[in-house]
């Protein structure tokens, strides 16, 4: 077989697409290869400006950096910042608009540092500007917010940080048809137009009792597409999701359950397996929560009586 060409490590085209991009691979199969083009999803990095105070005495801030899939950017960070709690009401939310350069750069400095990213520099930092009456607390900025899986901290203190912000909630009353939720993942896969793509990343998808989607967003962060999904909503002020099931292409975190619950929803679905803090925080806050969906099997993890059409051996 002979050896790919030692130039050959990736030739990368400006995309008309910011959300993919075409490279050129070599592609091995058994003792022969050959040059094809392959499609790749974009990841670059979106820092989050927050700007609020009275009018006359404003303050900016960046508040967040995440590497994510481009497009659906005002989503992004409107389910952000209502997912960690700053924001309650999409009228908190004056606008938000696309940023000329990070806090705190001049001008020429700005173009240095933003001339490395990829593409469309000029679309890569967001600002959020709140309404001048909204109030919010710098100490829970300074803190990143609550604690993640990934920071060492106890659960308990996670749970605890939860508490303080969660929205109240009523009643679960959500009920789906055991056949309707195994009939979902095939239906996200196929609303999937990134991963048809690339193979290469995480899907969100909102759906009602019937099993009709009603959302569907894609990025390479699993958190990220969560924020646009649930940032979308927000902003057509249908939250909080009472009557949706969020399901999610991969794994269930407490960070992504988090997310459920600040967006109100009823029910989380995913094709991979919860994390035992999420378990923990679905019982704590009364959200259905099912693991392993896959063809027609499923494990569930809280709220049973809620999936109609399945029995006890």
């Amino acid at each position: 077989m002979k050896s790919p060409s030692p130039n050959l490590v990736s030739e990368l085209a400006p995309p008309a697409n910011r959300s993919s991009h075409e490279v050129t691979i070599e592609k091995v199969i058994g003792h022969s290869f050959r040059r094809v083009q392959d499609t790749l999803a974009v990841e670059e990095p979106l820092e989050i400006q927050l700007a609020h105070g009275a009018i006359g005495a404003r303050s900016v801030k960046s508040i967040s950096v995440t590497m994510r899939t481009p497009g659906d950017d005002f989503d992004l960070a409107a389910g952000f910042l209502m997912t960690e709690g700053v924001v309650r009401d999409s009228n908190d939310i004056e606008q938000i608009v696309y940023a000329a350069s990070s806090i705190g750069e001049a001008s020429r400095e700005s173009e240095e540092t933003h001339s490395a990213l990829p593409y469309q520099p000029g679309k890569n930092v967001v600002r959020v500007e709140l309404a001048p009456d909204v109030v919010v607390s710098l100490a829970n900025l300074e803190r990143n917010f609550y604690t993640t899986s990934s920071c060492g901290i106890c659960g308990k203190a996670s749970l605890l940080a939860l508490q303080t912000v969660c929205p109240p909630r009523r009643k679960n009353i959500f009920q789906i048809e055991a056949d309707t939720l195994t009939r979902l993942p095939d239906r996200l896969r196929e609303a999937q137009s990134l991963f048809n793509l690339t193979g290469g990343i995480h899907g969100a998808g909102l759906f009602n009792s019937e099993g009709e989607l009603l959302g569907v967003k894609e990025d390479v962060g699993r958190h990220n597409a969560v924020d646009k999904l649930l940032g979308a909503e927000f902003l057509a002020d249908r939250t909080p999701l009472r009557q949706a099931l969020l399901l999610l292409s991969g794994r269930a975190s407490f960070e992504l359950l988090q997310k459920a619950l600040m967006g109100g929803v009823s029910m989380v679905a995913c094709v991979g397996a919860p994390s035992s803090l999420a378990v923990q925080v679905a019982i704590d806050f009364d959200i259905i929560l099912v693991g392993f969906l896959r063809d027609n099997h499923f494990n569930i993890y809280h709220g049973a009586k809620h999936i109609l059409g399945h029995s006890a051996d």
